[in-house]
């Protein structure tokens, strides 16, 4: 019973981080900051659904094909991600800069309010 609700809670976990990557994916204005969004599916979202499914699995040996599934694709993830900004970069894409409000944005007289112009 507690085995059940930790794993439906983890596929929760990592279903809402890869709903929450791909808005991400949707919003952001430039490949790098869009990188870091696919960054959380990566990372955070498969780990925490094949955690899930790990609890759940019948068998040793789906486990294991489980825990395989899982390095493969934390090491190939960061690797295809590192490959797609460097190829970005090299072919002269320049970040967004200024897209949004910057929170630490401090004025001559010391307050982070901006001025409506």
């Amino acid at each position: 019973m507690i085995l059940d609700i930790l794993s439906w809670a983890l596929l929760l976990i990592g279903s809402a981080a890869c709903v929450l990557a791909g808005i991400g994916l949707h919003r952001f204005p430039d490949v790098y900051s869009r990188t870091h969004a696919s960054g959380v599916s990566d990372t955070l979202g498969v780990l925490a659904i094949l955690t899930g499914l790990l609890l759940q699995a019948p068998s040793f040996g789906v486990g294991i094909k489980l825990l395989m599934v899982l390095g493969f694709l934390w090491i190939s993830g960061p690797t295809a991600t590192h490959a797609l900004v460097q190829a970005a970069w090299i072919r002269g894409i320049e970040p967004v800069l200024g897209a949004g409000p910057d929170p630490f944005h401090r004025d001559e007289d010391g307050d982070n309010t901006e001025e409506v112009q």
